[in-house]
């Protein structure tokens, strides 16, 4: 690789963290000098992150980006997924185009099943193995449920952990109204290239029925098929929300959930048969079945505007099966070209609880926050096969594990300048103890992770236009119950988070950000589909810069511009100087949004550059697919919409939409129970919605 290509966009972890020092040295003076009494009569926050807004993101001091409530509902968006493009530093790879089995990466980090991102929804984690099993490989959310998307790309990783390299992305479902409401809403998509349609069902009644307590259900149907042969899809999503104010400083919130999915998998196709038809199938046998019960209780304690105690409490008991054709004659067992001889079944059963105290309290020109968190993980981890010539049915795999984590964080909030310049040195501890038993060889395995993970943000209101914000934070993803079982050169990983940025509102209709962020990733773990292990590539750096505009032309049309540059190294190993895979160098979004009296029209567009899908960078497209570069595309989104307001305050909304509106045809590498071959993204769809609020 180029010399030029390996200047540093950011400084070092050890340069940055010397500047950093130095801020807070002449902090510190300046705070010796400051009265306490200047501070502002604010109520604390136990949530560090603060509000999703978008407001409450423009003085975060790191990246941040707030989707809100009508932007999702205006997208026009296909599914959560495909509404988080516009985010910079995204990537979404979409596998089904039903949004049942995500595949989001941040920052040239591996989207694959969205393994490098924390997600949380309302705060709680939803990874099925928050710390064994960090891959989403169950995704209890649908779009309709949620109210905001909350992406926070740096400057969390002291208090949200594990896993957040790339940052944090909080899904925030809908919250209790105050007075009893009602929506009911119908969205059916139609699927250009092939006519198969899905449809999606929502209702949901809640409302305070009394001063104290209010109740909320949510339901949430989808049955259907997506754009390609065998996709047959059917999800049921049932949640219960209550919120109790036992009296002004008390107060209880509750969410009992029930997720269930069952879906044809079409997977991966040769290239040959990609460009004889890409909706149909070679892989008759993949399917997935699912279901998860999930609970979550929080307490949060205010005896006054200076003092927080919440403590949240979180289990879940999942169910997942992936089904899957082999062909275990020769060659590759994956290779789409290939008749199956076997079907396999991988049932995890994830049995998850955790606790969570949180104590947040102000004193003088210090807010301190200190947390502690127990996860427990009880794991069963089997394969079993079918031989279909023969109709024998034996079980090849029966891994048990247990996952018990701790940790113990702390961070000192410094409010100087009046409040424009607040300093949060943070530091959080790992315990990880993962021990692994397989019953059929009668092997066992220990994993022991225990890191010190400290912290430092900085965020300077520099003038009322003016913000500017930078922070460097090091993340650990402990070694997960797939990589330990296969073998390889495989530990534990860490990375340093590093941000430089500055916000401007030039007017108030007229708002620029830009930041330079780098992240230097140690021991990054990646699957060789050739050897079918996990290797550990070392050293890698992710690095490169992030630029929006938020521009109101006028009090009817609303612009923004988005734009990602990452460079990519691995630096060690084999590969070194190669960029990573699924890594483009350029992410380009433009969205417009006009509104005339009822009407809403809507239109978005985003660019992602050619990229690698392999640590070996092959360039030449292999015979079977599983290798070669990957396409630059364009996608085109847009939604027409009418509000139509009826009597008894009343409000039925309809929509029409066209996703992928100039049919670009693209694709990624297979994934997952089918490794090999391309994957097809969605083609052009018509979405057609109907939301009535009552």
């Amino acid at each position: 690789m180029e010399s030029g290509r390996q200047q540093n966009l950011v400084t070092s972890p050890h340069q940055l963290a010397l500047a950093i020092s130095l801020a807070m040295a002449v902090s510190a003076s300046i705070a010796q000098a400051e009265e306490p009494a200047s501070l502002e009569a604010l109520k604390v926050e136990g949530d560090w992150i603060g509000n999703p807004t978008k407001e409450k993101a423009k003085t975060y001091p790191g990246s941040r980006t707030v989707i809100e409530t009508d932007e999702l509902q205006e997208s026009g968006a296909l599914n959560l997924e495909d509404a988080l493009r516009s985010s910079p530093g995204i990537q979404v790879l979409d596998e089904t185009g039903t949004g049942i089995l995500p595949n989001i990466g941040l920052r040239g980090l591996n989207p694959l099943r969205s393994e490098r991102l924390q997600m949380l929804v309302d705060g709680y984690p939803i990874a099925i193995g928050p710390y064994s099993n960090v891959g989403v490989s169950l995704f209890p959310v649908t779009l309709p449920s949620i109210d905001t998307v909350d992406i926070v790309r740096g400057g969390a990783a002291v208090h949200y952990g594990p896993n957040n390299v790339g940052g944090v992305l909080n899904l925030h479902t809908r919250a209790i109204p105050n007075d009893t409401a009602q929506t009911v809403q119908q969205r059916l998509t139609i699927a250009d290239e092939s006519g198969n349609a899905l449809s999606d069902t929502y209702y949901r009644i809640g409302g305070f029925v009394n001063d104290s307590l209010g109740l909320q259900f949510q339901a949430n149907i989808q049955s259907g098929d997506g754009f390609r042969d065998h996709s047959d899809t059917e999800v049921r999503n049932f949640i219960v929300d209550a919120n109790y104010f036992l009296d002004d400083a008390n107060e209880l919130d509750l969410s009992l959930q029930y997720y269930d999915v069952e879906a044809d998998l079409p997977g991966a196709l040769s290239p040959s048969a990609y460009k004889q038809d890409r909706t149909q199938s070679q892989r008759p046998y993949d399917g997935y079945d699912a279901d998860m019960v999930r609970g979550t209780l929080t307490w949060i304690y205010t005896p006054s505007n200076d003092l927080e105690l919440e403590w949240r409490n979180f289990a879940h008991h999942a169910d997942r099966t992936f089904f899957f054709g082999q062909d275990l004659s020769g060659g590759s067992w994956a290779d789409p070209e290939a008749d199956a001889t076997h079907v396999a079944d991988s049932p995890r059963v994830f049995d998850v609880w955790g606790t969570e105290p949180r104590l947040t309290l102000r004193q003088g020109i210090h807010t301190l926050t200190f947390g502690t968190r127990y996860v427990n993980e009880q794991v069963d981890f089997d394969v079993n096969r079918l031989e279909l010539s023969s109709g024998s049915y034996a079980d090849v795999r029966r891994w048990d594990s247990e996952t018990n984590a701790v940790a113990l964080y702390a961070s000192d909030t410094l409010s100087l300048l009046n409040g424009r310049l607040q300093v949060t040195p943070g530091i959080r501890h790992e315990n990880v103890r993962m021990d692994f038993y397989d019953e059929r060889s009668d092997l066992s395995y220990s994993n022991n992770a225990s890191e010190t993970l400290p912290g430092l943000t900085i965020g300077l209101q520099a003038s009322d236009s003016l913000y500017l914000f930078a922070d460097a934070q090091r993340s650990l993803v402990p070694v997960q119950i797939a990589q330990v079982s296969r073998g390889g050169d495989v530990a534990n990983e860490t990375a340093w988070n590093q941000e430089l940025g500055a916000r401007w509102q030039f007017t108030p209709a007229l708002g620029l950000s830009a930041t330079l962020f780098r992240i230097d990733y140690e021991d990054q773990i990646q699957f060789n589909k050739a050897t079918s292990e996990y290797e550990n590539l070392g050293e890698t750096r992710h690095e490169g810069a992030e630029l929006g505009l938020d521009w109101q032309a006028s009090s009817q049309l609303d612009l923004s511009l988005a734009y990602t540059y990452l460079d990519t190294e691995q630096l060690t190993g084999d590969n070194e100087g190669n960029e990573l895979p699924n890594a483009p160098h350029d992410h380009f979004s433009a969205s417009a949004r006009y509104r005339y009296l009822q009407w809403t029209a809507s239109l978005h567009a985003h660019y992602y550059s050619d990229s690698f899908s392999d640590a070996a960078n092959t360039e030449e497209e292999t015979a079977n697919g599983d290798a070669g570069k990957l396409p630059s595309y364009t996608l085109i989104n847009a939604r027409l919409g009418r509000d139509i307001a009826l009597s008894g305050g009343k409000n039925l909304n309809i929509g029409f939409a066209a996703t992928n509106l100039t049919d670009e045809e693209y694709y990624f590498r297979g994934a997952d129970v089918s490794p090999v071959g391309r994957v097809p993204a969605p083609g052009r769809a018509f979405i057609l919605e109907g939301r009535l609020d009552f």
